[in-house]
């Protein structure tokens, strides 16, 4: 059964850890690996990633990407949603606290923000303006 747009955008907005994939490129597969995301229900979704990176390359040349979400308790539901880069912005250390915040226990995300400082180097933030959605809920199978 698929879900209401209220529905899919509150399920959307709950921590979960997305498969984002974009198009690799002639020959290729899309890449699809999994990414920490923010979302606010009518916004619009973002990842942050290095600058440079070829998941960075790959968004950049594609212009769209896509984001999926699940789980399997208490029902097995999923989200996905494709869009176009609205914009893309310099990485801030707000934004990478907010994403360590959303997923992580305080004492440990403050661990992590040290080592993003540290080692993660330059990071950007990409904007999706969503533009199709896949939703369901299968019930509890």
């Amino acid at each position: 059964m698929s879900l209401s747009p209220d529905e899919r955008e509150q399920f959307l907005a709950e921590p979960h850890i997305a498969a984002l994939s974009v198009d690799a490129g002639q020959g290729r597969g899309p890449l699809t690996v999994p990414i920490w995301y923010q979302y606010t229900p009518g916004g619009e979704p973002w990842v942050m990633t290095a600058a440079g990176s070829r998941k960075a390359r790959l968004i950049e040349a594609a212009g769209c990407f896509s984001l999926m979400v699940e789980r399997t308790e208490p029902t097995l539901r999923y989200v996905a949603v494709d869009g176009t880069v609205s914009r893309i912005e310099p990485g801030t250390e707000e934004l990478h606290a907010e994403l360590a915040h959303r997923y992580l226990p305080p004492e440990r995300a403050e661990k992590f923000l040290e080592y993003a400082s540290a080692e993660l180097g330059e990071q950007i933030v990409i904007y999706m303006k969503p533009r199709h959605w896949l939703s369901a809920d299968l019930g509890a199978i």
